[in-house]
């Protein structure tokens, strides 16, 4: 496929997805907290996903690092109070204020723009390490909230069943999207000789996010899954 065309199918399904949630929190159907979370789950495996309709041109990874550059600078805009969209702050923060997406979004963003364009299609720690901040993170704080009465004994902020959905999260959302990549011929092995890997770099993952680190999940669990990814893979 053209890259520009798949630039194009890039842009609008993110956008879409970003858009849905936004109207579906704006009207009050889901919860900001939710709402968030959602778009943190949903929007990375999409992105990812669709770098199977770019060539092998090294502007490939360019190109496709363009959408999570282009929805992070109007993040960063909406939170330094330069673009009004009341729909993105309540579908993005936990309390209305403008200011929170300057934290785990913003940071969520900048982290998908360096793995794109560090790691692309080269290796799979790009692809783990990006499932493990959408699907761990994502559902450990919906399980956490929900089901999260017995706490951690070093971070009473997080819990053991917010814990278990991280790993879930993690491993199942990477293993997914790994077999889907294995099954394209993006990888020569087939899912079953990642899967020990992907399991201990979940693992890591998860105990990285019980760190009691305020609003920097996005950043040390991904740091931690690429590490591991690096030594694994």
């Amino acid at each position: 496929m053209n890259n520009f065309i798949a630039l194009i199918i890039t842009f609008a399904s993110a956008l879409a997805w970003l858009r849905l949630m936004d109207f579906f929190a704006h009207r009050g159907w889901i919860s900001s907290p939710l709402s968030r979370k959602i778009i943190h789950m949903g929007t990375g495996p999409i992105y990812v996903l669709c770098w199977l309709f770019f060539d092998e041109a090294l502007i490939s990874r360019f190109l496709a690092a363009l959408v999570p550059l282009s929805i992070t600078l109007q993040f960063a805009l909406v939170g330094l109070g330069i673009m009004r969209d009341e729909a993105s702050v309540k579908a993005m923060s936990r309390t209305g204020d403008r200011r929170e997406i300057l934290r785990g979004p913003l940071y969520y963003g900048i982290v998908f723009v360096l793995l794109t364009v560090i790691f692309w299609l080269e290796t799979p720690v790009g692809i783990v390490a990006l499932m493990l901040l959408c699907g761990g993170d994502g559902l450990a704080d919906i399980l956490g909230r929900r089901f999260g009465q017995f706490k951690l004994p070093w971070n009473p902020t997080k819990s053991w069943v917010g814990s278990l959905g991280m790993l879930a999260g993690s491993w199942v959302f990477a293993v997914v999207v790994m077999a889907i990549f294995t099954q394209a011929g993006v990888f020569s092995l087939p899912i079953s000789s990642y899967i020990p890997a992907i399991t201990l770099i979940a693992l890591i993952g998860t105990l990285v996010e019980t760190l009691p680190i305020k609003d920097l999940d996005n950043i040390t669990v991904t740091l931690a899954a690429v590490l591991a990814g690096l030594v694994l893979f």
